[in-house]
């Protein structure tokens, strides 16, 4: 590879963009999923970024808008349900929560795959973006004027959701924190374990909703988790984790644009293999190390 292909994706505004776009949807993931692995929840993230599915395609459907407030008030309908619906089977009935999660979420993902499948074709909803995202696609969409400076709406998208991501962590971490390391002690002092959780995931769907179009509800459950996990090889303090989201977050970002231009790929595919890379380099480096 000579110099150029290092160079000529930053001639380009769209690139710079797409790298833009792609860091604020790592962030905006990575943040509230750093609790969600903190709390061993993984799977529940899994399970929210499927489930919302159904609620994407029916907000769609009500507004024939992706940026309509409906995706996001279907999304957080459809992950409440899911919540609630593990919960009972739980609790109530008495089914593993491992075995409840998976129940649920496969039939809520199903279900959104139907409708999908049902309605693609008299709305303008491609099912593959969906599924997969289409970075490349949604940055040439509808624009934003500051001036002269026009800024694709996919950008402010997703940079709504990262400064959201980062109120919610900053408003509420040490309730967080405290929940998710000691949630007796923290239910002791009336930090109520329970509201947290599902503030947690209802700030989980949210971000999963502003990702689908960039990496899908299939891969967005990535950017949940590898962040995190890369940040906790480094440290096991939070506020460093959160900074290694971050860090990890921009060189993802920066690496899937290369991996993409290299192999002609989806660059939401390629931004999540560039983080899977870098948690592997991690992971030899922490071991080095030790």
């Amino acid at each position: 590879m000579n110099l150029d292909f290092w160079i000529d994706p930053w001639r380009s505004p769209t690139s710079v963009w797409l790298v833009v776009t792609a860091a604020f949807t790592a962030i905006a993931c990575g943040l509230p999923g750093t609790f969600l692995v903190l709390r061993r929840m993984s799977l529940a993230g899994d399970a929210i970024s499927h489930s919302v599915l159904p609620g994407i395609v029916i907000g769609f459907l009500i507004s024939g808008s992706l940026d309509s407030p409906w995706l996001i008030t279907g999304a957080a309908v459809s992950g409440w349900l899911t919540v609630m619906a593990i919960d009972f089977l739980h609790r109530k009935i008495g089914v593993r929560e491992d075995a409840a999660t998976g129940v649920v979420f496969t039939a809520m993902f199903s279900l959104g795959v139907i409708l999908l499948r049902l309605f693609a074709g008299k709305v303008d909803l491609d099912p593959d973006c969906v599924l997969f995202g289409n970075l490349e696609t949604a940055i040439h969409g509808s624009v934003f004027k500051l001036g002269s400076l026009e800024i694709p709406s996919i950008v402010l998208t997703t940079g709504l959701a990262a400064a959201a991501a980062m109120i919610f962590v900053g408003a509420l971490y040490h309730r967080l924190l405290a929940t998710s390391f000691d949630p007796a002690l923290a239910k002791l002092t009336g930090q109520s374990p329970a509201r947290a959780q599902s503030l947690l995931l209802a700030i989980t769907a949210a971000v999963v909703v502003a990702a689908f179009q960039t990496v899908g509800a299939v891969m967005s459950v990535a950017l949940l988790v590898l962040p995190a996990a890369t940040g906790l090889l480094v440290s096991r303090r939070v506020p460093a984790v959160l900074m290694g989201v971050v860090v990890q977050s921009l060189l993802a970002a920066v690496g899937g644009l290369y991996l993409a231009t290299a192999t002609n790929s989806n660059l939401g595919a390629a931004v999540i293999l560039a983080g899977a890379i870098g948690f592997v380099a991690t992971l030899g480096f922490s071991k080095l190390r030790l």
